[in-house]
């Protein structure tokens, strides 16, 4: 290897290396404008309405053909175009407020009741804010509110009534302001809160304790009901004729100088099972099957607040998730959550008549199945659905379960009657529930 050729090679290493040093500079170069652009194109995307999307087609258009063709009065329409959405850009400045913040104070109602949600519009900043508009999606509609400027340390409060006619769970935000120009080009929205929801619970009534199926046992949980010879000790009182002389209490005898004897609180045992039909072929029209809701919402209500056992359950559909029935090739049923009134009644929410849903007869089978410890069974259905098909699904629970049938009808009358050792209730407004479940009540 020649001097020259030796040489050669660290001006080509050189040439090389500034050659990768451009490259890396030109992809970095690129990607950051790409960057740029894309950003700009996302907020122009934001803020340009289809309307100036069109606007500004036609005026790129306009002016193309003016400059192609030398028609001038083209080429000011084009112009025209582009200034009248350079002046609807400048209806974007401002924010129209520096806080705002949603809140619902009564998360959950009944159907009927007042609901509102609260906005609340704070300027913390040290200069003036400009007002806005303000929208606030409320299920399917939008409700509209104008800000008006807000100085330093402003507040703005505003109550937004919210519809609550129909049972079910409302979405409500999130909160966002609104600038806009007249015209309709531009539009800029900022959202400032979460979306919040809005429970409505179906219509509940106070009913009487359901102490109708209780077993009394010894190992079950006590009540607050009290006897005179159980094991749950509750408290003493003084001897009345009759009282078992077993359980006089010597001691505080001796002491107040009068016989004393023990009061115990009784325990029970029991479960108490809600059985809602679902089928679409059992109401007549939406107002039975809310009434159908309200009734099982009331008993269920009535057992958690007992302190009973409850088991809440739904017919339900092969394309539901496989429970524990279905996999023995029974119908699905779905059982909603008991653990407190709200839970239940925020499940019922969304509760709603299915075309698929199973038959009377095997969403008993199913429960009969899944669910043990049943006493007293409340099946809730509406009033198309016949006393052969009542007494076919009640038959599928196992023996020695009492049951009632519920059946729904709106403005219908009142009527109970015993079928072949069923208790069947027609309803036709929810109060008539209370005088029914009257009859029922009885002490163990």
């Amino acid at each position: 290897m020649t001097f020259e050729t030796r040489s050669r090679i660290p001006e080509e290493a050189a040439r090389q290396g500034l050659l990768a040093v451009a490259i890396a500079r030109v992809v970095v170069a690129v990607r950051t404008a790409a960057s740029v652009v894309e950003r700009w194109t996302r907020a122009a995307r934001s803020v340009v309405t289809p309307l100036g999307w069109g606007v500004l087609a036609a005026a790129v258009a306009a002016l193309v053909v003016a400059y192609v063709y030398g028609w001038l009065e083209l080429a000011v329409v084009g112009w025209g175009l582009l200034f009248l959405l350079l002046v609807a850009s400048a209806w974007l400045a401002g924010r129209g407020a520096g806080q705002i913040e949603l809140a619902l104070p009564v998360p959950r109602v009944a159907v009927g009741e007042s609901a509102e949600a609260r906005l609340v519009a704070r300027n913390p900043g040290r200069r003036r804010f400009a007002g806005a508009r303000l929208e606030l999606p409320v299920g399917h509609r939008v409700i509209s509110r104008m800000v008006p400027p807000l100085a330093r340390g402003g507040t703005f409060d505003e109550r937004v009534a919210i519809p609550t006619e129909r049972r079910g769970i409302v979405p409500v935000g999130p909160a966002r302001t609104v600038r806009a120009d007249p015209v309709g080009l531009m539009r800029r929205e900022i959202v400032w809160s979460d979306v919040r929801m809005l429970h409505v619970h179906p219509r509940t009534i106070a009913v009487s304790a359901l102490s109708t199926g209780y077993l009394r046992d010894l190992e079950g949980s006590p009540t607050r009901d009290l006897t005179s010879s159980d094991i749950a000790f509750h408290a003493l009182r003084e001897y009345q004729a009759g009282d078992d002389r077993r359980y006089i209490h010597w001691r505080s005898s001796a002491k107040t100088g009068t016989f004393m004897v023990r009061q115990f609180e009784e325990t029970r045992r029991s479960r108490l099972m809600v059985m809602l039909d679902l089928a679409a072929d059992a109401y007549e029209d939406d107002d039975d099957f809310e009434l159908a809701v309200s009734v099982a919402a009331s008993i269920g209500a009535r057992a958690i607040r007992d302190a009973r056992s409850l088991a809440f359950v739904v017919s339900g559909h092969d394309r539901q998730r496989p429970s524990s029935a279905s996999r023995r090739g029974l119908p699905a049923l779905r059982e909603l959550p008991t653990a407190s009134r709200d839970r239940l009644l925020d499940a019922l929410c969304v509760v709603e008549v299915d075309d698929r849903a199973a038959t009377l007869a095997d969403t008993a089978r199913a429960a009969a199945e899944s669910i043990a410890g049943v006493s007293l069974a409340f099946v809730v259905t509406g009033g198309r659905r016949g006393i052969a098909d009542l007494r076919q699904g009640v038959s599928r629970l196992p023996v020695g379960i009492e049951a009632v049938a519920v059946r729904c009808a709106t403005e219908g009358e009142a009527d109970a009657r015993a079928v072949g050792g069923l208790s069947v209730y027609g309803i036709g407004y929810l109060d008539d529930l209370t005088a029914l479940l009257a009859r029922t009540a009885s002490v163990a």
